[in-house]
């Protein structure tokens, strides 16, 4: 394990040198002259690390989920990414999943990234370190108490996410933060701050690589489990699933026989009468008029368990 950062020197401190992803493992020192077979091992490993910084972060996660369905759940509040580099660009990737995995509506998604939608693409000088570009974009969007908006950096001191952050969190919002360094500055930022300590990279300062994972691992953990508390899932399917594809239209078809015990046929005719939503597709199957259905879900938060319920009582 690398230092103990509360011993490092005021030097350390200003030189940035007490971050633990920019530590230099002697283990790695000659790594460019080993094989091929040796880097990937090596690599692989590193990625072992962050799976383990995010076991270490489970309670924290867990925390960060449950404050979020009570928040979301109450209102018509977004999620808002923040961050620069690759960790802002992980954010953006768990945010554009969620509308056709799970339904999640596209105007409550926000993604604040240092740079713009160019920064995305490529680098863009100096844009991390604009505090001011922050503040202006969440006074732009208007976060407040009904948003969720979260910030990652493996540093833990980008001075964009931190100034969103700080922010977002002034204006009442739920602020949760992500950093993979002890002692980061962002970890207190936010309401609620989890640490990824997954330790040096094997390429020094390469934070794409173990702190990378350890931000998607635990960005997959948080939107999943946080979807799955706002009644997205039944029985383990994906039941607010967007059809739009042939796969995904078939993988509905599946859903609604298997959880009605119905053949291929009626399962088509309810997803075309419900205009593919899913759950309600299932309720028509259950022999509940198309109005009825739409008004249960509607009572039951779009829990399909509980609707379900209603029907049989």
């Amino acid at each position: 394990m690398p230092q103990d950062v509360t011993s490092r020197t005021e030097t350390e401190t200003q030189s940035g040198e007490w971050r633990e992803t920019e530590f230099r493992s002697p283990r790695y020192e000659n790594l460019e002259t080993w094989g091929a077979g040796e880097v990937l091992s090596a690599l692989l490993g590193g990625q072992h690390q962050a799976l383990h910084a995010v076991w270490g972060a489970l309670p924290q996660i867990e925390k960060a989920v449950a404050a979020a369905v009570a928040r979301l759940a109450r209102s018509n509040g977004r999620l808002v990414y923040v961050g620069a580099g690759t960790s802002g660009r992980l954010g953006t990737l768990d945010g554009v999943e969620l509308t056709p995995t799970f339904g999640w509506p596209k105007e409550r998604i926000v993604y604040l990234f240092a740079g713009g939608d160019a920064g995305l693409r490529r680098a863009q000088e100096g844009a991390e370190d604009d505090a001011a570009a922050a503040e202006a974009s969440i006074a732009e969007i208007a976060a407040g108490p009904d948003d969720v908006v979260i910030g990652l950096a493996a540093s833990g001191t980008t001075p964009y996410t931190r100034a969103a952050i700080t922010a977002a969190r002034k204006n009442g919002a739920l602020t949760i933060s992500l950093a993979n360094n002890p002692g980061s500055p962002l970890l207190d930022d936010a309401e609620i701050g989890i640490l990824l300590r997954s330790g040096a990279e094997v390429l020094a300062g390469s934070t794409r690589l173990a702190a990378g994972t350890s931000q998607k691992v635990t960005l997959n953990l948080f939107s999943t489990t946080l979807m799955i508390g706002l009644n997205k899932v039944y029985r383990g399917y994906m039941v607010d699933m967007q059809t739009s594809n042939e796969k995904l239209v078939l993988r509905a078809e599946r859903m609604v026989m298997k959880i009605t015990k119905c053949d291929l046929d009626t399962a088509r005719t309810a997803l075309a009468t419900a205009e593919n939503h899913i759950k309600l597709a299932v309720l028509l199957v259950n022999g509940v008029e198309k109005s009825a259905a739409q008004l249960l879900l509607a009572q039951h938060d779009g829990n399909l368990g509980a609707a379900l319920d209603a029907v049989t009582s």
